[in-house]
């Protein structure tokens, strides 16, 4: 005991926090199941098979062949011929043991936290989305018993701690419905999704079905997002989110997808993955309407970093500004001034059409070009406008329905976080909603003492001011779980923190 607590004392970050007048939250803390105990309970819960449906699972993350032979078992040769993608050959901590055994053991974890420097953590086990690897009749199962596991695991720490509970969307009723469970019997009050699941693209699966043809099926398909182009009305499962209060996360990453394909190098699918995948989610959110008709949905996009929710803030300013549906007219080619073409032709063209028709309307289609021939038949009003369905009118609905909406996980070390707080490049002026995601319990974080520290660093540094750091840490955390859920911190650590400043300033 008084090693650890020369340890605390001796923390860089420990000391950061005793200097700080406000609570920290971190959003993003990975946990690891001890395997004994969540196959016993598994087992308990829903027999032999369920446990066998958990280790298929499993397996499934690293078994790219269908003799379940990973990378690492593979020859070269194998790896050109399948396009097996490079899996890191580790990704936990372990020489650091005691952060090992933190991750690992609840208790541990929640009295090292004021080594850490925060006061309450969001726990992603690293197991909570497993079960989306399994078949569809044990699906639904596994997700109760491993969202039942982590809610008993964690309870009697959940004035510091609180984990998510994994919920799948294959479709929206299974979503409601652990939705519903998780949150009214577990007492959840955090969920984490896959930003989108991979569906078969029907015409090819028409003529080569998947029980016949699996090899045609794990490369035949899209992946759908929720928000727009979706076989299914997801809108039911938002209106149960945005109704029982639950702040919504995702770590939804685009390893695999193009230009992501490496089958020798992590490192080149990795980097900026996560803000890709996140990327296409919030879009199909955004472009779908759903962040209109929920204005009360609130959306964490974990590990990506915050600079790319500055940069497509931006661009969709940008282009809605030329695109919108009276911009877009610009580029009509019914509005194009056929005589003074004809006229521009006559006077600076004369080489450009000696001998040919000057006929104003071929004069128009040589002009555009082939490759910008007028399509087949005109278009209809809701198809000109590619923000139709996002209800924009105006810049401040992108702003309602982007930056009110999302926020950005960004780790410690990311110098890049200066983006979302550099309100002078934001049209209107705003910030991004960048929250503090310390990212501890994967390979990035070798030591779970550093993460405020390092934060920290960036403010020495002069890369973010101390105001930013404090909404880095506190304000937009804040705000992003009690604008979902108003009693989000009723009982915790952070609300006898506020209620001791509060009273101390009174």
């Amino acid at each position: 005991m008084n090693d650890r607590l020369s340890r605390i004392h001796a923390s860089r970050s420990a000391a950061v926090k005793a200097t700080l007048d406000y609570p920290v939250i971190d959003t993003d803390v990975h946990v690891n199941d001890y395997a004994p105990i969540l196959e016993d309970y598994v087992q308990h819960y829903g027999g032999a098979k369920l446990v066998d449906a958990l280790r298929r699972a499993l397996g499934s993350r690293h078994n790219t062949r269908r003799d379940g032979r990973d990378w690492y078992a593979q020859t070269p040769e194998e790896r050109q011929y399948n396009r097996t993608l490079r899996a890191p050959w580790w990704a936990r901590v372990t020489r650091n043991t005691l952060d090992l055994a933190t991750y690992t053991l609840p208790e541990l974890l929640y009295e090292r936290l004021a080594e850490q420097g925060a006061d309450y953590s969001i726990l992603f086990p690293n197991d909570v989305l497993a079960p989306l690897g399994a078949r569809d009749d044990t699906r639904q199962a596994l997700h109760r018993a491993i969202n039942h596991f982590h809610a008993d695991q964690y309870r009697k720490y959940s004035d510091r701690l609180t984990p998510v509970a994994g919920i799948p969307l294959n479709t929206p009723q299974e979503g409601i419905e652990e939705l519903e469970f998780a949150v009214k019997t577990l007492g959840l009050k955090v969920i984490n999704i896959a930003g989108g699941v991979k569906r078969p693209v029907k015409a090819i699966a028409d003529k080569y079905p998947s029980d016949q043809y699996p090899e045609i099926a794990r490369y035949a398909h899209y992946t759908d997002f929720y928000g727009i182009d979706s076989e299914y009305d997801y809108d039911p499962f938002w209106a149960k989110v945005v109704e029982l209060g639950v702040p919504v996360t995702t770590h939804y990453g685009s390893q695999g997808w193009t230009g992501r394909q490496s089958i020798s190098n992590y490192m080149n699918n990795h980097i900026g993955h996560f803000a890709d995948g996140s990327q296409a989610f919030a879009k199909a959110l955004f472009f779908g309407g759903v962040t209109r008709r929920f204005p009360g949905l609130r959306v964490g996009l974990l590990e990506g970093g915050a600079d790319w929710g500055s940069h497509v803030y931006t661009h969709l300013v940008d282009r809605w500004e030329k695109r919108n549906r009276v911009a877009v007219q610009n580029y009509n080619p019914a509005n194009a001034d056929l005589g003074l073409l004809k006229d521009l032709f006559e006077r600076y063209g004369a080489d450009f059409i000696r001998g040919r028709d000057v006929d104003p309307a071929q004069l128009l289609r040589d002009s555009l070009g082939i490759s910008a021939l007028p399509h087949s038949r005109e278009p209809r009003a809701d198809e000109i406008d590619d923000f139709a369905l996002a209800g924009i009118e105006k810049v401040e609905d992108i702003r309602d329905r982007w930056v009110n909406s999302f926020y950005f996980g960004s780790e410690a070390d990311d110098r890049t976080v200066a983006a979302a707080f550099n309100e002078r490049v934001h049209p209107l002026g705003v910030k991004i909603n960048a929250i503090w995601s310390s990212d501890v319990g994967h390979w990035d974080v070798p030591d779970l003492t550093e993460p405020l520290a390092e934060s920290w660093d960036l403010v020495e540094q002069g890369v973010i001011s101390a105001a930013d750091f404090k909404a880095l840490v506190f304000g937009n955390p804040y705000r992003f779980y009690t604008e979902a859920n108003p009693a989000f911190f009723a009982g915790t650590e952070v609300e006898r923190k506020l209620t001791a400043a509060r009273q101390q300033a009174a």
